[in-house]
């Protein structure tokens, strides 16, 4: 059932003992939505965790909140289009238990009890920020960072298409509240560790261009992690890189996961819409930044992702 701010807001305040769940290779915005989203329970005196099936990446670590013990009763989905990107484990375990889904991508398969779903929001922590407001909880220095961080991270520092001037207004009230946006914006945006940055070099030496130059392409193998001693937890930040390039509607990020499949991250410029090219192969996303699972083998899977943005182009 669809449900607005109001019917959101009473559902958090009619029960307790929450179990927040955060998509799999967790990002600034269902991590900052997911843990400002527990400080706010928190403030009204409810107990609430936060689960993810990955290790959060230590540039989010401020963000987190050591564990309370209780008996888990209610269910949020944050930043969660599909149950699949809960996670193996975790999908299992929750994704016929979702009581509430906050989300802000059209393609949510509306798989909760009830789902407040805003695709003209930049972020799901604006559904958060707004829910505050709803709930009469005042946002403090703590819930503004990790607000802060979701609107960040999910608009590149406020440069993407999805940035409205709600998106500006709120950055500005959590300023207010106390968000340390320039130490965030640095950590998030201006800082690589070493690893990241030897994973990003070789990750440039793989890019490859099609469709008159208009497509680029780059491919992140299990050996790449190796010897540069990183992992998909530092793979965001090269999400954005082939889009750069001048010229490039449409950028690519191929990664190989744990298990030897493939997983795909497409960034575009208008008016290439990617959740096109990412939803017929299963996956889906937004306008201009979308995602989507492929096979083992990375020849078929190249083929199959480039044949879907051929006939975007």
């Amino acid at each position: 059932m669809v449900v607005d701010l109001g019917g959101a807001a009473s559902f958090l305040a009619a029960h307790d003992n929450y179990i927040i769940i955060c998509h799999e290779h967790p990002d600034g915005d269902t991590l900052g939505s997911g843990y400002g989203l527990c400080r706010i329970l928190r403030a009204m005196g409810k107990k609430a965790n936060v689960r993810c099936r990955n290790e959060i990446p230590k540039k989010f670590g401020s963000l987190t909140v050591e564990d309370q013990a209780f008996e888990e009763q209610t269910v949020v989905a944050v930043d969660i289009a599909a149950p699949s990107l809960m996670g193996v484990g975790v999908c299992e375990q929750y994704e016929n238990k979702v009581d509430l889904c906050l989300d802000h991508h059209a393609s949510n398969k509306d798989f909760a009890r009830f789902s407040l779903v805003d695709p003209t929001a930049a972020a799901v922590a604006e559904i958060i920020v707004a829910l505050a407001h709803e709930l009469n909880v005042t946002i403090t220095k703590e819930i503004a960072d990790c607000l802060f961080t979701g609107l960040t991270t999910d608009t590149g520092c406020f440069r993407y298409a999805n940035v409205t001037a709600r998106t500006h207004r709120l950055a500005a009230e959590l300023i207010d509240c106390g968000a340390d946006a320039e130490g965030i914006n640095l950590l998030q945006f201006e800082t690589k560790t070493k690893t990241y940055a030897a994973l990003e070099r070789l990750a440039l030496e793989s890019m490859e261009y099609f469709f008159d130059d208009r497509c680029a392409v780059i491919t992140i193998t299990k050996e790449m992690f190796a010897q540069s001693g990183s992992n998909e937890s530092e793979c965001d930040g090269i999400a954005s890189l082939p889009r750069q390039v001048e010229g490039v509607m449409v950028g690519v990020t191929i990664r190989q996961r744990s298990d030897g499949s493939y997983k795909a991250s497409v960034r575009t410029r208008n008016p290439v819409d990617a959740s096109l090219i990412c939803t017929g192969l299963g996956g889906g996303g937004h306008k201009n930044a979308a995602g989507c699972q492929l096979g083992s083998d990375l020849a078929q899977a190249k083929a199959a992702l480039l044949a879907a943005i051929g006939e975007q182009l």
